[in-house]
């Protein structure tokens, strides 16, 4: 392996949820194993199945554009996971990047434009109909992609019990 693959980002696609933190959590470890530089994306997009998804999580704020609003949670996203884990210390070079489309065209869109070495994303992982009415994006992106892909699934969380 060359230096230059060093070099190239690491692309996370994030969309807020625990499965994103999951994985953004794994790819700033790999990413400094590798001196690799992070490349945080998320993808602006509303469709027929999430209606409203973003009014809803900023519903204390006023929107003037979706973009304002999805720029705000991927800011706040990267704060609190900071707060949550100073363990993580600082990656050697983090971008972050709002695009707006359809989520796994854009994702291996930017991966081709900034020549990503991998990405790593997460997977909330829907079965039997939903799966089959509106797919996965990690698995479109797992598909189509020219480059590795690595996905990361969350613990679920407890239900209250101390037992496993």
């Amino acid at each position: 392996m060359s230096n230059e693959t060093h070099t190239r980002p690491i692309l996370v696609p994030v969309d807020f949820s625990s499965h994103s933190e999951a994985a953004l959590l794994w790819a700033v470890e790999l990413a400094k194993c590798h001196h690799s530089p992070l490349l945080i994306l998320h993808v602006v997009h509303d469709p027929g199945t999430m209606q409203g998804y973003y009014s809803r999580a900023l519903k204390k704020k006023q929107l003037h554009r979706i973009e304002d609003g999805a720029a705000d949670m991927l800011t706040d996203f990267l704060r609190t996971l900071g707060k949550q884990h100073p363990e993580l210390g600082k990656p050697n070079d983090l971008e972050s990047l709002l695009v707006k489309g359809l989520p796994s065209s854009r994702i291996l869109e930017i991966a081709n434009q900034r020549s990503a070495s991998m990405i790593v994303m997460g997977s909330k992982g829907l079965t039997g109909l939903k799966h089959l009415l509106i797919g996965s994006v990690a698995e479109r992106v797992m598909h189509r992609a020219r480059i590795p892909v690595t996905i990361v699934k969350s613990a679920p969380p407890q239900t209250g019990t101390d037992s496993p």
